[in-house]
């Protein structure tokens, strides 16, 4: 049974910061690409960052150079940066664990709150 931990949300103010982890466990394997997702109420869930574990990255159009992905292979652990953080940040961000190429297993979720 793989599992996610998601942790590192919160409260922030605009331009603020904040860094997410993900803790991976279970029957997992090292080289799955892992992401983060995020859903804001009455929104569709959208692609945020993901990662493969040669380091290559794909990242949502809106957080381009004010979030940063990276990953701990060792500890199967992947992070998310976020800088510059904006009110339209607000939302449920989820970590996802591939098979293949698609979205499989899911975290909880951790809350992220910008206020203006």
């Amino acid at each position: 049974q793989v599992q996610l931990m998601e942790s590192g949300g919160g409260l922030v103010q605009a331009g603020g910061s904040l860094r997410l982890s993900c803790a991976a466990s279970g029957r997992i394997w090292s080289f799955n690409t892992m992401a983060w997702y995020r859903q804001a109420p009455g929104k569709q869930r959208e692609l945020v960052a993901s990662m493969t574990s040669y380091g290559i990255t794909v990242y949502g159009d809106s957080v381009k150079g004010r979030f940063t992905i990276s990953r701990d292979n060792a500890k199967d652990t992947v992070y998310l940066q976020m800088n510059s953080l904006k009110p339209e940040d607000t939302a449920g961000y989820f970590c996802t664990l591939y098979q293949g190429t698609a979205p499989w297993y899911w975290g909880q979720g951790t809350q992220v709150t910008v206020s203006s």
